[in-house]
């Protein structure tokens, strides 16, 4: 694959290996917008919806949208991936360091969004929640309870996903109409029955900001909460065994050594 020559290390190796399901929620967003021009291109027209044959244009599009189009012009291409992050994080005004990685940064920004819907749980509910993801019980009072979900959610792993996933799946049903398409397993369907509430009011009151912020932050803040799951996925189903990525969230075992994952 390659249909440009501009490339992003923070985000065009992600994409690389990410799954037409996973793609096609990107190619969603980015097909909303008036300007947008991945539809025209002629790998596009050829493949889609093999969206993995042009992840690079994909890419490409995302960084675009998050910069001025005179700037785009001057420098050949839009803004490093790291920089729109930075932005976000700023209009979300999630507290970050510029200077970190793009994946600390990603996580300032959903643990933003999820301190806002865990303050706004009642008790029992962030109890419930805590089991459902596998967490120990008796730590879910006010504060307290909001932070021993960050602890979890900075933990990384399978429990930081699922919480991720939630996330960008209540952001897509608001934007698309629609969630994520993959096999949730029966614990990670509770907790996302559990927090279908609360995290709608935190996304429907983030995105009354967002139609105050511009356009362009339609596509750059979805996308980039979106890729941040992706992030997320590929470190929790990473194995430990042998470090094969392991596409089957469902999956018990390595396909490549038989590790449990």
């Amino acid at each position: 694959m390659n249909n440009t020559a501009i490339f992003d290390a923070d985000l065009n190796p992600l994409l690389e290996i990410a799954s037409n399901e996973d793609l096609e929620i990107l190619v969603e967003y980015l097909n909303q917008k008036i300007s947008e021009t991945l539809s025209v291109n002629d790998a596009y027209k050829a493949h889609t919806p093999n969206h993995s044959k042009y992840a690079d244009l994909i890419a490409k599009e995302i960084r675009e949208m998050g910069g001025n189009s005179f700037a785009n012009a001057y420098r050949g291409e839009g803004p490093s991936y790291h920089e729109i992050v930075c932005d976000v994080a700023k209009k979300l005004k999630a507290p970050f360091n510029e200077k970190k990685s793009v994946e600390d940064i990603e996580n300032t920004i959903l643990e933003i969004i999820l301190t806002q819907t865990l303050d706004s749980m009642s008790e029992s509910e962030r109890e419930e929640l805590l089991k459902e993801i596998g967490g120990k019980a008796g730590f879910t009072k006010g504060g307290a309870g909001t932070a021993a979900f960050i602890t979890i959610f900075r933990a990384g792993g399978f429990k930081s996903y699922q919480l991720t996933v939630i996330i960008a799946n209540q952001i897509a049903k608001i934007i698309l109409g629609h969630g994520l398409k993959f096999a949730a397993g029966a614990s990670l369907t509770r907790a996302m029955s559990i927090l279908t509430g609360p995290i709608g009011m935190t996304i429907t009151a983030l995105w009354t900001l967002v139609d105050l912020a511009g356009p362009s932050y339609k596509v750059t803040i979805p996308s980039v909460i979106h890729i941040a799951m992706l992030r997320k996925k590929l470190g929790a189903l990473e194995c430990s065994g042998c470090n094969a990525v392991i596409p089957d969230t469902t999956a018990k075992f390595c396909s490549e050594c038989g590790e449990a994952v």
